[in-house]
């Protein structure tokens, strides 16, 4: 292989393509994935806020959103992407439904490790006339930060491979430069850049994140 057809300007902006739908995907993400995540675990049953009406509506939403393959979603929600931002091709239109794809995925995964956290916090929060909202803002989520931090470094790396997806629908970044040129050119060089690419995002994305939680992580 002589790695003829590669050309590396078109290889760095894919890469740059891709940084930028998981990173603004991330965002926003965690800004709705998160409140999500909480209000799923505090109305849950024996929770701060147990409302198992409003649990098993959620529930139901998540898990809905999640049992669709993206592939599917990406192109369910053209009409709605086309509406929001005016396009369903590249940057741009690819990261309404990343969003939408990750959000209940990071959601359950927030609830989990909530649930995680001991109950006993809970309960001394509670015996010291802490208000609910002190209670997670000051105990829960300190508590749970190595974990939500693992749970958002689980997320990143999906989005990377739903963003090498998104390239089926001309969404930009890495995916479609190996759809166009690897595949539909039989350009099989192009073929294996991109993948290794997408592997060393994968594996500096992980190290990331584990170096994170490591951090974090009480002793």
């Amino acid at each position: 292989m002589d790695f003829s057809n590669i050309d590396w300007a078109d290889i760095a902006q894919a890469t740059l393509d891709t940084l930028t739908m998981t990173g603004f995907s991330l965002f926003f993400t965690v800004l709705l994935g998160l409140p999500l995540g909480i209000l799923l675990f505090v109305t849950g049953k024996n929770q701060l806020l147990e409302q198992r009406g409003v649990y098993a509506l959620l529930s139901i939403v998540v898990n809905i959103l999640r049992s669709v393959p993206f592939i599917i979603l990406l192109i369910v929600l053209i009409p709605f992407t086309l509406l929001l931002v005016g396009t369903s091709l590249g940057v741009a239109g690819t990261i309404p439904p990343l969003v939408i794809g990750t959000t209940p995925f990071f959601a359950r995964l927030v609830e989990n490790v909530l649930r995680e956290v001991d109950r006993g916090i809970i309960e001394a929060c509670q015996a010291m006339g802490a208000r609910n909202w002190q209670i997670i803002w000051h105990a829960l989520l300190p508590e749970a930060l190595p974990g939500l931090i693992a749970a958002g470094t689980v997320t990143t790396i999906a989005l990377v491979s739903y963003a090498a997806m998104s390239g089926v629908i001309g969404g930009g970044g890495l995916g479609d430069l190996a759809l166009r040129y690897g595949y539909q050119r039989f350009q099989t060089d192009v073929m294996v850049v991109t993948v290794l690419i997408l592997i060393l995002l994968v594996q500096v994305l992980q190290w990331a994140g584990d170096k994170l939680v490591l951090r974090f992580t009480r002793h």
